[in-house]
């Protein structure tokens, strides 16, 4: 039997109502992503890679057009079964972090976990090890330069221990150095753990270290590149 995909969207549309104008950000998508790969959507500003980002992971809901995660009609599914599965089976890393000013690194992370009804502490506190931030877990994010905060943000992603992570610009507010340090944690965290990862960059260096690169113009998928080849950061 041929494996199937984790995520599947079919025949993918998506408008917006700007003034008295329709705008189509996404034209009849069409998409397979399998379980453990590394997908990278590049393009121009405004050609719907964040909104199909957001549209597979639950977040923005299609005009037309279908959209399964692990066999199941994403959003055929009731609100609170796809809210239990965002909650279970997702993580998510936005371009500003999204951090709570008011908690700890360390609070940060186990949110996920606590709306699991669950303790999530020891697990955080391995993650935040892990993304070097043992001697910072109990600072806020004001206490935080922007790559620590993104890591505190993969940290919170992972704390599930979700199939798939979607990333939006994940590097985005970040120097090239924090940048490269960041992708690179968040690329050996999607091998080490087989944790499908789609990423939305603007970057197509970063994008060539994924398994895929996918090209997006104009709310259509133009094409296609391959494997990186075992590239780094280090080497662009």
């Amino acid at each position: 039997m041929p494996e199937e995909p984790l995520i599947l969207a079919q025949d993918v549309h998506r408008t917006y109502l700007l003034g008295k104008k329709v705008v189509e950000v996404l034209q009849g998508i069409d998409l397979e992503i399998m379980q453990g790969e590394r997908v990278f959507l590049c393009g121009a500003s405004g050609a719907g890679k964040t909104t199909l980002l957001y549209t597979l992971a639950g977040l923005e809901r299609p005009q037309r057009g279908r959209v399964q995660v692990g066999g199941e009609d994403l959003y055929g599914l009731s609100q609170r079964d796809q809210s239990m599965l965002r909650n279970s089976k997702m993580g998510y890393i936005f371009q500003n972090y999204y951090l709570l000013p008011e908690l700890t690194a360390l609070e940060n992370v186990m949110i996920p976990g606590m709306i699991r009804s669950r303790s999530a502490r020891a697990r955080a506190m391995e993650l935040l090890k892990e993304v070097g931030l043992e001697e910072r877990m109990h600072h806020l994010p004001a206490e935080l330069s922007g790559g620590e905060q993104q890591r505190v943000a993969i940290a919170r992603a992972l704390v599930n221990d979700p199939a798939m992570v979607f990333a939006d610009e994940p590097t985005g507010n970040l120097d090239s150095h924090n940048g490269g340090e960041v992708m690179e944690l968040l690329l050996d965290f999607a091998a080490n753990l087989k944790t499908t990862l789609v990423v939305v960059t603007h970057d197509r260096n970063l994008a060539k270290l994924g398994d895929r690169t996918m090209e997006i113009v104009d709310g259509q998928m133009i094409g296609e590149d391959g494997a990186s080849g075992g590239r780094t950061v280090s080497e662009y």
